[in-house]
């Protein structure tokens, strides 16, 4: 170890009996009567020692005044060099920060608040966009065929291409799904309205969720669409932040976690200020007597003219 380093780990000893200066310094720094008793000090380097000094003020438990103090090469005047708050080691400190995606809970929402979506959210996919193909996770994709023949596995009676697909819109298969065949009973026109009534005014369009939304759930991934003559004005939320999720919501409904809320535009940033520190400008306390629009008149003219 070299004379150096010793020399550093040995505090001065003027920078160490400097405690009424450090001190001073504290209180001048601190609010009055926070300042309590010298907690030790500690040597920074050469010449330098910092002092620490308890901290009385309410909300700061644990915490220590620190001054530091130094002095220069063959000197025999000690100097300030800076005063700080610093937590001691068992100061009370604020709980480590947590973004706020990571803090946020289902229910948290409320009207106006705004939930961009990540644009590598796992909960949402690309939109099928095929017209008359079945989708790419159905069983009798073409996709999923190869896949089947390729791990050599039946996962269904027949080969995946030969299955039936599901019932076109608009065929009497279809027709005979959507009017509910082998129930005894379905919902009449009357049972329908009101049903629909009902879930218009809890998570509709004139909700304040919706008036503040960024836009109507018609857009967003996650609508669950549903089946019926009632599925075109309704859907299913599926999103576990959302005020509704797993409720019926109309499509005009909308609420702050809109899956495309992912790029939001940004507020209008003011330029900053621009101050010239190196010019004054004067400001007469009282107008001169020719700054304004009529010019000064003396007594004696005004008195020609008979005014008063």
């Amino acid at each position: 170890m070299s004379a150096a380093t010793t020399r550093s780990r040995t505090p001065d000893r003027l920078c160490a009996e400097a405690v009424d200066l450090a001190r001073a310094a504290a209180e001048e720094a601190a609010a009055p009567g926070v300042v309590g008793e010298h907690a030790g000090h500690a040597s920074e380097g050469d010449r330098v020692v910092t002092h620490f000094f308890e901290c009385k003020e309410l909300g700061y438990r644990g915490w220590r005044w620190a001054v530091t103090v130094a002095r220069a090469s063959r000197a025999k005047v000690v100097t300030l060099d800076e005063v700080v708050l610093l937590p001691g080691p068992d100061a009370l400190l604020a709980p480590e920060w947590v973004p706020w995606s990571e803090r946020l809970r289902p229910g948290d929402m409320g009207p106006g608040d705004l939930l961009p979506t990540d644009a590598e959210d796992l909960r949402l996919e690309p939109g099928y966009s095929g017209e008359d193909e079945p989708s790419p996770a159905s069983p009798v994709s073409e996709e999923m065929a190869e896949l089947v023949e390729a791990e050599d596995a039946e996962v269904t009676a027949g080969a995946p291409a030969n299955l039936p697909v599901v019932p076109t819109r608009g065929s009497i298969a279809s027709v005979a799904e959507e009017l509910g065949m082998r129930r005894a009973r379905v919902l009449s026109r009357y049972g329908l309205h009101v049903a629909a009534d009902r879930w218009e005014e809890s998570y509709g369009s004139k909700t304040p969720m919706a008036q503040a939304a960024p836009a109507s759930c018609v857009s967003c991934g996650f609508l669950q669409p549903i089946g019926g003559s009632l599925g075109q004005a309704f859907g299913v939320c599926a999103n576990e932040f959302s005020p509704a999720d797993g409720r019926v919501v109309s499509l005009a409904y909308g609420c702050g976690g809109h899956s495309e809320a992912a790029i939001m535009p940004k507020p209008p940033q003011p330029a900053p200020p621009v101050i010239d520190e190196t010019k004054v400008d004067p400001f007469p306390l009282r107008p001169a007597a020719d700054s304004g629009s009529v010019s000064a008149i003396p007594d004696e003219e005004s008195a020609e003219l008979g005014h008063s």
